[in-house]
Parts: structure tokens; sequence; C-alpha cells
């Protein structure tokens, strides 16, 4: 493996993109910003000295991104399509949860695009609240999943996502049973919010063996499941419809969607 930013006398420069196939390419990147509770119920209440905070940090994190070029020295000054960044208020652990999704048709990745979004919005929220708070702590920043260029997808392990290509469909199925796992599927518009496809998740890991404990638990390890919460959402069993309140078995496979229209 060779660093690209290298080049043959160790020294850093540029790479050249221009012979790349433009694709179109995404980037999701996560952290988080701790607080004292009290710190955190002002936020939410609208009561920091500064005004809206969650709108301030999404507009620099928006503008972060797209001026990545001039603060990390070998990147390129890319055209994207779309920067979004979302907040999560995370009481049980005081905390403010951040995402932030960059997407372009290019030659090049997003990945530092995102990063510096998360960064520079986390940032933004100390700025914001350090008035009251000086004790806030900034990390976890990191990149969840990679799609398009020529090193195809990625997505980071401990979040337990699957390739859909990643094996044969038996084998899926013979694996959740011995690890006493379900696989979940997303299907439509969900699939694409989400940035996933399919998963593994562990019953063992679910409060009780049911959709409704499952939904908690994927909505509380990524910010981008909280699509999940919207009340259009359904969900099947082994192919078939069914509530939330329905249990799960080891093997069963679970699928997200949105309504289907058309006719």
């Amino acid at each position: 493996m060779t660093l690209t930013h290298l080049n043959a006398r160790g020294e850093a420069h540029m790479v050249d993109v221009a012979d790349k196939q433009e694709s179109r390419r995404e980037a999701v990147a996560t952290g988080k910003i701790s607080m004292q509770p009290e710190t955190l119920a002002l936020l939410s209440d609208g009561g920091l000295p500064k005004g809206d905070v969650l709108a301030t940090a999404r507009i620099a994190g928006i503008q972060a991104a797209k001026r990545t070029h001039e603060l990390i020295p070998l990147c390129h000054q890319l055209m994207l399509s779309k920067v979004s960044i979302e907040f999560e208020l995370d009481h049980t652990h005081s905390c403010v949860h951040v995402s932030a999704r960059c997407r372009l048709n290019g030659r090049t990745g997003v990945e530092m695009e995102a990063l510096t979004a998360v960064s520079v919005a986390c940032l933004t929220l100390y700025d914001m609240c350090k008035a009251v708070d000086k004790g806030m702590i900034i990390g976890d920043i990191g990149v969840e999943s990679k799609t398009g260029g020529k090193s195809g997808d990625w997505v980071r392990d401990d979040l337990n996502k699957v390739s859909s290509k990643a094996l044969p469909e038996s084998s899926l199925e013979k694996s959740a049973e011995s690890q006493k796992t379900v696989t979940v599927l997303f299907f439509a518009e969900l699939r694409e919010r989400i940035g996933v496809e399919k998963l593994s998740v562990s019953l063992g890991d679910l409060g009780a063996p049911d959709i409704v404990s499952l939904k908690r638990w994927l909505t509380t390890r990524h910010t981008d499941f909280m699509a999940l919460e919207n009340p259009r959402i359904l969900c099947a069993r082994n192919q078939d419809m069914v509530s939330v309140d329905t249990m799960l078995k080891p093997g069963d496979e679970v699928a997200f969607f949105p309504p289907v229209t058309g006719g």
C-alpha cells in the first residue's frame, strides 16, 4: 500500500485526478460534543445567550465543507451538489451527536469535506455554548461510510453493516441463525437516506426481541437511522407486513420501507 499524497521522492504533492472516471460520490461523517446536562437543557430550550445554536452550527458546517480545500493543503476544490448537517440531542448521555453528508458527481471523494463539516459544526456548538460551559469535549469524529470511486463502497465495521454482496443469501441466513441475529433491509428512498442496504443485528443487543426495540437500537446507534421514526415507514418480517410490537427470532429478515404509491 502506498500513500497517494507522496511522490516517488517522498515529497507531498497534490494528486492528479484528471484521468479518473467521474462517478456519484457520497460520504457520511459523525462526531459528538459532550456537555453538562444543564447546558444541553439550555440548548434544547433555546436559552443560550448567542441565540439559535443549531441553526448557526448547521450553516457553519455547510460553509466549512465547501471551503475544505482552503483548510487542508492537498485537497481539491470540489463542486459539492449536497451538504446536509443533522443534530441529535442525547439527554441520556448529555451530548449532541452531529452527522454530515456530502455528495457530488466528480473524480475524487468527499470524505474530507464530511469530516470538516462535522468538525466545524462541533466547534461552532462549543463557541455558541462556551459562555455557560467551558468544559465541553468534542470527540468520536470519523467517517461512517463512503460510496463511489475506484475503491468502491465502504462502511465502518463497528456499525455491523453488511454489504448485500458480502455473502450469498443462504449463507446470511445460516450466519444469522447461528449468531442469534436478524437481517435488516432498507428499501427505496429510505435506503438512499440512510445510505445502507442491509445489516445484521444481534438480538442480544436489543432490550427485547421485537421490532420496536430494534428500531430504538438503530436510532440510538446513528443519527441517520432517525428516519425510521417517521410514522409513514412500514415494516415487514419475512416478507409479511407486521406491526412494531411483532416479536423476532434468530434468522428473521426485517424490512423497512416507505409506502408504495402509484397504480
